[in-house]
C-alpha cells in the first residue's frame, strides 16, 4: 500500500515527524513562562488589602480617566487620517509610496525617548515650529494635547500597517463590479473595501489603542507628568514607584486588565465578523 499523501494541515499542526521533540517542547514552555509568569506574579505579589488600598488611590482614578480620554481621542485621529493613508499605501505603485512607506514604519523601530526628543525639537518653544506656534498663542509641550500627539506618533504605524495589509487582500473584482454599477471611487471604498478589510482594520485599531494606552517614554519627555493634565497610567506607575509600591502595583494591575480587555475584544470582534463574512460567502455561493 502506498503511503497517504501529506496534507498541508498535517504539516501545519506537526502531525508528521512529531512536533519537534522534547527540546522544542522545553523551549516553547520556557518562552510561555517568560510571557505568563510576570503577569501572574504582578497579580499575586501584593495582598488583597494592599491592592484594594492602591485601587482607592485618587491618583489612579485621575490617571485612568486621562488615559481613556486621550487614547480614545488619539485613536479617532488615527482612524480618520490613517485609513486613507493605508488605502493609498496598499493600492499605489508610485515611487512616492516606496519613498514614504519607511517613514510610516519608522516610529516602530525608534525608541520612544527618541520620539519624545524629536517632538520637542518640532513643537517646543525653540523647535522647528515653536516660534510660529508661540506667535499664534499655542503651546503644545507639557499639555494634554502633547499627550495625544505623542500617542498618535507612537501608535499610528501599528494601525496603518495592519490596515494596509488588510486592504491589499481586498479583491479587485469586487471593486470593479461596484464601479460598473455606478459607484464612485469613494463609495466603492466605503461600501466594498472597508467591509471586506474590517477584521484587519479592527485588529490594527486595537493594537493602536493598546500601544497608546501603554505609551510612556515619548509622553514623559514631551508632555511631562503633571497630575490631571499629562499623567497617564504608565506615568502614574512610574511616579508611584518612588513613594508607594502598593499604589504602583495596583495601577499596573489596572493597566494589565485594560490590555487583557483589548485583546479579548479584538478576538471577539474578529471572530464575529469572520462568521458574518462566512455566512455571506456561503449565501453568495
Amino acid at each position: 500500500m502506498s503511503a497517504s499523501p501529506r496534507t498541508p494541515r498535517d504539516v501545519r499542526f506537526g502531525r508528521i515527524g512529531g512536533s519537534g521533540g522534547p527540546v522544542a517542547h522545553l523551549l516553547a514552555v520556557a518562552l510561555l513562562g517568560c510571557l505568563i509568569l510576570p503577569v501572574v506574579a504582578l497579580v499575586l505579589a501584593g495582598s488583597p488589602a494592599a491592592l484594594g488600598a492602591g485601587l482607592r488611590d485618587p491618583a489612579l482614578g485621575a490617571a485612568l480617566l486621562l488615559s481613556l480620554r486621550t487614547t480614545l481621542f488619539s485613536l479617532t485621529v488615527v482612524l480618520v487620517t490613517g485609513t486613507p493613508l493605508a488605502w493609498w499605501l496598499a493600492r499605489s505603485s508610485s515611487r512616492a509610496r516606496r519613498l514614504l512607506e519607511p517613514w510610516v514604519e519608522l516610529p516602530i523601530v525608534l525608541p520612544p525617548a527618541v520620539l519624545g526628543v524629536a517632538l520637542l525639537d518640532a513643537f517646543g518653544r525653540g523647535g522647528l515650529f515653536g516660534p510660529a506656534l508661540s506667535a499664534a498663542g499655542v503651546q503644545i509641550p507639557f499639555t494634554t494635547a502633547a499627550v495625544v500627539l505623542a500617542q498618535v506618533v507612537v501608535a499610528a504605524p501599528f494601525y496603518v500597517q495592519s490596515a494596509a495589509a488588510a486592504f491589499r487582500e481586498v479583491d479587485d473584482d469586487l471593486l470593479m463590479v461596484a464601479r460598473t454599477l455606478g459607484a464612485s471611487p469613494a463609495r466603492a471604498f466605503r461600501s466594498v473595501a472597508v467591509p471586506a478589510a474590517l477584521p484587519g482594520l479592527v485588529s490594527g485599531a486595537a493594537l493602536c489603542w493598546a500601544r497608546a494606552v501603554g505609551e510612556f517614554g515619548a509622553t514623559l519627555l514631551f508632555a511631562g507628568s503633571l497630575p490631571g493634565r499629562t499623567r497617564t497610567l504608565p506615568l502614574a506607575i512610574y511616579t508611584a514607584l518612588e513613594t508607594d509600591l502598593d499604589a504602583a502595583r495596583a495601577t499596573a494591575v489596572v493597566l494589565a486588565l485594560v490590555a487583557v480587555g483589548v485583546l479579548l475584544l479584538l478576538r471577539l470582534s474578529i471572530r464575529v465578523w469572520s462568521r458574518r463574512l462566512g455566512r455571506g460567502g456561503g449565501a453568495a455561493s
